[in-house]
Parts: C-alpha cells; sequence; structure tokens
C-alpha cells in the first residue's frame, strides 16, 4: 500500500506536467466589465454568416458531393487548388503536393516540432515573437536563440551574427521561425531588402525559414511586399498561413506551403489524418467566385478604421509612449515611458476594467517589461476608445 495519498497529477508526462495554460480564456467571474485589447480576436460583426451558411446548406441539399462530404474522406482538392491559386498570385509557384491543409495554422505550428525537433536542438526566434508557437518548440526541448525584432522587423545583421556563431561552434539551426507581414506583437513588416538577406542567409547556413503569414492579406496602407516564400528559389522557406483572419476562427482551416518533403513529414504526423471533406467543402464554396478577396476588402477597411481610432487615442491619452502605426495586421506595439514596467501598469488598468498583453508575455525569458501589446480587432471603435482613456488614467495613477 503507497505510504501517501495517490495524486491523479503524479501520471502526468514530464512536458504536461510543466505545460502553461494558454493566453486566452477568462480567469474567473469579475464584478466589473472588462474591455480587453490583450488578445487577437477576429471582429465577427463581419463574419460572412449568410454566405457560409449557403454554402452548407448548397452542399447538404442536391449537391452530388452530399454524402461524401459527411462521410470520412479526404481534404476537399478544390480548396487545396485554390490555396494554390492565391499563392500564384503573389509570385509563388505551388502545386497542390506542396500544400497540407491543416485545422488551423496553430495545428501545423505544432507539428512543427515532431518532424524537426529532438531535445537540444537550436531554434532561431524573433524577440519578441508569438509565444503560442515559441512555446510548442521550448516543450519539444529546444534551445531558442533569439534575434532582435525592430521597426523593420527581423534584425538580418544581427541573425548574421548569430549563424556564424552557431557555426563556429558546430551547430546547425533547424529552423528561423519569423513573422514578416504585420508582425505578431510589435506590427512590423520586413522590407524586401532584408527578407532577400534572410533568405540569402538560410541558403547560406542551410536553415530552413517557417514563415508565419496570419495577417498577411489585411494590408490596410502602404505597398504590397512578395512573401519570403516568393523570394526563396531553393526550397527553405515553409509558408504557413491561415483562414482564420480573413474568414472566421471557428472554421480551424489554416494551410502550410513548402517543399514536398516537408509536407509529406507533416502530415505523417497528423495523427488524425486528412481535415475532413464537409468544412474543407464549405470553406471552398464560398470561397469561390472572388467572395473571399471582397470580404477581405471590407476586412481591411474595417481595421484600418479602428487602429486609425487607436492610433489617434494613443496620441491624444498616452502622449509619452513610443509607437508606430502598423500597415496591416491585428496590432499595435508601445514603449512605455523610462522607468514603468507593463505588469505593474497592467494591475492598475485592470483595476479600472481594461487589460493588455504586457510585452514580458512576448518573449521566452524575463525581457520586454517596458512594451504592452494593444489589439485593436476586436473591440468597437468607442470600446477601444473608452479603454485608452483607461489606460492613460492607469498610467498616471503610477
Amino acid at each position: 500500500m503507497p505510504t501517501t495519498q495517490p495524486r491523479i497529477e503524479d501520471l502526468f508526462a514530464a512536458r504536461a506536467r510543466e505545460a502553461v495554460p494558454p493566453l486566452y480564456g477568462a480567469a474567473g467571474q469579475r464584478t466589473t466589465p472588462m474591455i480587453s485589447l490583450a488578445y487577437g480576436l477576429a471582429d465577427p460583426a463581419l463574419f460572412p454568416r449568410d454566405q457560409l451558411s449557403a454554402a452548407a446548406a448548397t452542399l447538404l441539399g442536391d449537391h452530388p458531393a452530399a454524402a461524401e462530404a459527411l462521410n470520412y474522406g479526404m481534404t476537399f482538392p478544390g480548396l487545396t487548388q485554390q490555396v494554390c491559386e492565391r499563392l500564384r498570385r503573389q509570385a509563388v509557384e505551388a502545386e497542390p503536393e506542396q500544400i497540407l491543409i491543416g485545422y488551423g495554422s496553430s495545428q501545423i505550428l505544432a507539428l512543427l516540432p515532431q518532424v524537426f525537433l529532438d531535445p537540444g536542438d537550436t531554434v532561431i526566434i524573433e524577440g519578441p515573437s508569438f509565444m503560442g508557437a515559441v512555446k510548442r518548440f521550448q516543450m519539444a526541448g529546444a534551445h531558442l536563440v533569439t534575434v532582435p525584432v525592430d521597426a523593420e522587423g527581423m534584425n538580418t545583421d544581427a541573425l548574421a551574427d548569430t549563424l556564424r556563431d552557431l557555426a563556429a561552434t558546430g551547430k546547425r539551426p533547424k529552423f528561423i521561425y519569423t513573422i514578416p507581414t504585420f508582425h505578431n506583437p510589435t506590427g512590423a513588416t520586413m522590407p524586401l531588402a532584408r527578407r532577400k538577406r534572410l533568405i540569402e542567409l538560410a541558403a547560406e547556413y542551410g536553415v530552413l525559414v517557417v514563415e508565419d503569414d496570419a495577417y498577411g492579406d489585411l494590408r490596410f496602407q502602404g505597398d504590397e511586399i512578395p512573401p519570403l516564400a516568393a523570394l526563396d528559389s531553393d526550397g527553405w522557406v515553409l509558408r504557413v498561413s491561415t483562414f482564420s483572419k480573413i474568414l472566421a476562427p471557428g472554421l480551424r482551416i489554416g494551410w502550410a506551403y513548402g517543399r514536398r518533403e516537408i509536407i509529406d513529414r507533416l502530415a505523417m504526423f497528423k495523427s488524425e489524418g486528412t481535415t475532413g471533406p464537409f468544412i474543407t467543402r464549405v470553406v471552398a464554396l464560398y470561397s469561390a467566385e472572388g467572395r473571399l478577396d471582397n470580404h477581405i476588402d471590407a476586412l481591411c477597411d474595417l481595421y484600418r478604421s479602428k487602429c486609425q481610432v487607436m492610433v489617434d487615442a494613443i496620441k491624444r491619452e498616452l502622449p509619452d509612449v513610443q509607437f508606430t502605426a502598423p500597415d496591416g495586421g491585428f496590432f499595435v506595439w508601445a514603449t512605455l515611458p523610462q522607468g514603468m514596467r507593463a505588469t505593474e501598469l497592467l494591475e492598475r488598468a485592470q483595476e479600472r476594467g481594461m487589460s493588455f498583453l504586457p510585452g514580458v508575455n512576448c518573449y521566452p525569458d524575463e525581457r520586454g517589461n517596458e512594451c504592452i501589446r494593444l489589439a485593436f480587432s476586436f473591440q468597437s471603435a468607442e470600446k477601444i476608445e473608452e479603454a485608452i482613456g483607461i489606460l492613460g488614467n492607469a498610467m498616471r495613477s503610477i
């Protein structure tokens, strides 16, 4: 008989015991309403509910594929072809066998450690970065090396130094994880010269580049810049994207494009098999005949307006913070006045009824407490202005 009371937690694997709860969801009931600018949630006001309902009704009616769509089956090839066509319009010469459809880009990012990482392998990330992906690499035992991000995205001079230093010690990183367009959390966009330099360095050192492009379609000002995958002629880029930001996140549809060897291996570790025929057919039916492109145009108009509301409110209410307005995406990244800590400011702000994401949550170490991320994507214009006003009061209380 055991001498102590057995605990169910003792049965967990080490990775489960060490797991950190995700950065979303409620933390309990509050007595006062909270205006959250913390999370990059899509605005439900423009979810195309009627059109998606019509697509589902068409498929479940007299459509010849109705029975097939509701059975076990393969991903609908028509959706894969649509992804290929979108890539080709961006000068990426994609073929269907180079595409993997997944349940959101987060599923595909979670497959990367299973395919590429053994404990102790090196992964290069940006600092700051999207920790939802980075934590997956950490849980796989990766050794993380951080390259700084500035107003033009990943600093490729610093990346060159990092790769040279690693090579001198005999280390070859497994991949470089980057968000070059409307970066999460900073909103920065990497210019063409840096993109070309990044591709050159990847080829020189034989390192895969994982291009996380969740926000690339949501440009509301500035000129288009080719994705990394369009600049890569040797197959060193794996591009990952999603329908979550441009259609509806609840559909859980994302995709990856890359070399056939990588796509095939990712598919092997997608344990539930292909992404089902019903939802992939619904998304394809909705997206056809230019409907998705028209919807993206409407989204860009909406997010342009809401971003401007936030920028104007920050200038008015937070004159001592430094920030750069993004050309697209969901976020504004701001640097607080010298000596002010984001975690302390968050406590003051939450007491008054608003929240944001402290920069320390965007690094794998203790850095970033002088910065904050503000999401303009979800809240209404009126709530954005109210929240920034509350934040200004919280700052003045410190």
